[in-house]
Protein backbone atom coordinates (compact mmCIF):
# COMPACT_ATOMS: atom_id res chain seq x y z
CA UNK A 1 0.00 0.00 0.00
CA UNK A 2 2.77 2.37 0.58
CA UNK A 3 4.57 2.19 -2.70
CA UNK A 4 1.11 2.34 -3.79
CA UNK A 5 0.49 5.86 -1.98
CA UNK A 6 3.84 7.21 -2.86
CA UNK A 7 3.45 6.33 -6.67
CA UNK A 8 0.24 7.47 -6.96
CA UNK A 9 1.19 11.14 -5.19
CA UNK A 10 4.38 11.24 -7.80
CA UNK A 11 1.38 10.80 -10.58
CA UNK A 12 -0.27 13.59 -8.98
CA UNK A 13 2.97 16.05 -8.65
CA UNK A 14 3.87 15.45 -12.54
CA UNK A 15 0.63 15.75 -14.03
CA UNK A 16 0.52 19.33 -11.77
CA UNK A 17 3.74 20.16 -12.46
CA UNK A 18 3.10 19.63 -16.49
CA UNK A 19 -0.05 21.30 -16.26
CA UNK A 20 1.46 24.68 -14.54
CA UNK A 21 4.58 24.74 -16.69
CA UNK A 22 2.27 24.74 -19.71
CA UNK A 23 -0.26 27.26 -18.12
CA UNK A 24 2.49 29.62 -16.89
CA UNK A 25 4.10 29.57 -20.36
CA UNK A 26 1.33 30.20 -22.30
CA UNK A 27 0.61 33.37 -19.77
CA UNK A 28 4.43 34.46 -20.84
CA UNK A 29 3.29 33.53 -24.42
CA UNK A 30 0.29 35.95 -24.24
CA UNK A 31 2.07 38.79 -22.41
CA UNK A 32 5.16 38.48 -24.67
CA UNK A 33 3.28 38.73 -27.62
CA UNK A 34 0.55 41.28 -26.90
CA UNK A 35 -2.07 39.34 -29.20
CA UNK A 36 -4.92 39.78 -26.89
CA UNK A 37 -5.66 43.28 -26.64
CA UNK A 38 -7.12 44.81 -23.38
CA UNK A 39 -10.64 46.16 -23.39
CA UNK A 40 -11.31 47.77 -20.43
CA UNK A 41 -13.14 44.72 -18.82
CA UNK A 42 -10.29 43.05 -16.76
CA UNK A 43 -6.91 44.36 -16.64
CA UNK A 44 -5.64 41.61 -18.20
CA UNK A 45 -1.17 42.28 -17.86
CA UNK A 46 -1.81 42.57 -14.23
CA UNK A 47 -3.53 39.42 -14.12
CA UNK A 48 -1.55 37.38 -16.08
CA UNK A 49 1.92 38.57 -14.06
CA UNK A 50 -0.27 37.50 -11.02
CA UNK A 51 -0.63 34.03 -12.45
CA UNK A 52 2.54 33.50 -13.35
CA UNK A 53 3.55 34.28 -9.80
CA UNK A 54 1.08 31.78 -8.54
CA UNK A 55 2.11 29.64 -10.42
CA UNK A 56 5.96 29.87 -9.50
CA UNK A 57 4.76 29.55 -6.17
CA UNK A 58 2.84 26.37 -6.90
CA UNK A 59 5.95 24.46 -8.44
CA UNK A 60 8.36 25.32 -5.76
CA UNK A 61 6.02 23.36 -3.53
CA UNK A 62 5.42 20.74 -5.88
CA UNK A 63 8.67 20.14 -6.08
CA UNK A 64 9.53 20.56 -2.89
CA UNK A 65 6.67 17.97 -1.89
CA UNK A 66 8.22 15.87 -4.51
CA UNK A 67 11.61 15.48 -2.49
CA UNK A 68 9.61 15.06 0.78
CA UNK A 69 7.88 12.15 -1.01
CA UNK A 70 11.65 11.13 -2.00
CA UNK A 71 12.78 10.97 1.64
CA UNK A 72 9.89 9.06 2.79
CA UNK A 73 10.79 6.40 0.45
CA UNK A 74 14.34 6.67 1.35
CA UNK A 75 13.88 6.76 5.59
CA UNK A 76 15.50 10.02 5.38
CA UNK A 77 12.36 12.40 6.35
CA UNK A 78 13.61 13.44 9.69
CA UNK A 79 17.07 14.50 8.52
CA UNK A 80 16.86 17.37 6.42
CA UNK A 81 13.13 18.05 5.71
CA UNK A 82 12.99 21.18 7.26
CA UNK A 83 14.23 23.09 4.22
CA UNK A 84 10.98 21.86 1.84
CA UNK A 85 8.48 22.41 4.73
CA UNK A 86 9.87 25.58 4.57
CA UNK A 87 9.73 26.12 1.27
CA UNK A 88 5.95 24.89 1.19
CA UNK A 89 5.08 27.19 3.98
CA UNK A 90 6.55 30.32 2.16
CA UNK A 91 4.84 29.00 -1.40
CA UNK A 92 1.50 28.67 0.31
CA UNK A 93 1.31 32.34 1.52
CA UNK A 94 2.85 33.85 -1.21
CA UNK A 95 -0.17 31.92 -3.31
CA UNK A 96 -2.66 33.81 -0.23
CA UNK A 97 -0.91 37.22 -1.25
CA UNK A 98 -1.65 36.55 -4.96
CA UNK A 99 -4.62 35.25 -4.21
CA UNK A 100 -5.37 38.34 -2.32
CA UNK A 101 -3.70 40.72 -5.64
CA UNK A 102 -6.49 39.05 -7.67
CA UNK A 103 -9.16 39.83 -5.50
CA UNK A 104 -8.41 43.18 -5.61
CA UNK A 105 -7.89 43.53 -9.38
CA UNK A 106 -10.99 41.50 -9.53
CA UNK A 107 -13.16 43.57 -6.76
CA UNK A 108 -13.85 47.01 -9.06
CA UNK A 109 -16.11 44.60 -11.52
CA UNK A 110 -18.20 43.28 -9.10
CA UNK A 111 -19.71 46.21 -7.54
CA UNK A 112 -22.78 45.09 -8.42
CA UNK A 113 -22.82 41.57 -6.75
CA UNK A 114 -19.66 42.08 -3.86
CA UNK A 115 -20.23 38.73 -2.77
CA UNK A 116 -17.77 37.23 -5.03
CA UNK A 117 -15.30 39.49 -3.26
CA UNK A 118 -15.93 38.02 -0.31
CA UNK A 119 -16.07 34.53 -1.38
CA UNK A 120 -12.36 35.65 -3.00
CA UNK A 121 -11.32 37.01 0.03
CA UNK A 122 -12.18 33.72 2.07
CA UNK A 123 -10.48 31.77 -0.30
CA UNK A 124 -7.32 34.10 0.28
CA UNK A 125 -7.89 33.15 4.13
CA UNK A 126 -8.26 29.29 3.42
CA UNK A 127 -4.94 29.14 1.57
CA UNK A 128 -3.50 30.73 4.97
CA UNK A 129 -4.72 28.53 6.84
CA UNK A 130 -3.38 25.99 4.81
CA UNK A 131 -0.17 27.44 5.86
CA UNK A 132 -0.45 27.47 8.98
CA UNK A 133 -1.94 23.96 9.05
CA UNK A 134 1.66 23.23 7.56
CA UNK A 135 3.18 25.62 9.72
CA UNK A 136 1.63 22.89 12.63
CA UNK A 137 2.90 19.82 11.13
CA UNK A 138 6.32 21.70 10.95
CA UNK A 139 6.30 21.86 14.46
CA UNK A 140 5.29 18.53 15.04
CA UNK A 141 8.11 17.15 13.03
CA UNK A 142 10.27 19.32 14.57
CA UNK A 143 9.20 17.70 18.19
CA UNK A 144 9.49 13.99 16.44
CA UNK A 145 13.36 15.00 15.56
CA UNK A 146 13.87 16.17 18.86
CA UNK A 147 12.25 13.06 20.54
CA UNK A 148 14.66 10.96 18.21
CA UNK A 149 17.46 12.97 18.92
CA UNK A 150 16.95 12.22 22.90
CA UNK A 151 15.81 8.63 22.11
CA UNK A 152 19.73 7.85 20.16
CA UNK A 153 21.19 9.48 23.47
CA UNK A 154 19.42 7.49 26.13
CA UNK A 155 20.00 4.59 23.74
CA UNK A 156 23.70 4.99 23.50
CA UNK A 157 23.96 5.97 27.08
CA UNK A 158 22.05 3.02 28.24
CA UNK A 159 24.80 0.38 25.50
CA UNK A 160 27.32 2.33 27.53
CA UNK A 161 26.41 0.62 30.83
CA UNK A 162 25.32 -2.32 29.33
Amino acid sequence: MRKLTLCALRAVLVVLLVGTVLVQASMVGALVSGSDPEDGSLPLTPLRVITILGLASAQAALVCVWRLVTMVRRRTVFSRAFRYVDVVIGALVLAALVWFGVTILNAPGQRADPGVTVIMGGIGLAILGVALIVLVLRMLLAQAVARDVEASQMQAELNEVI
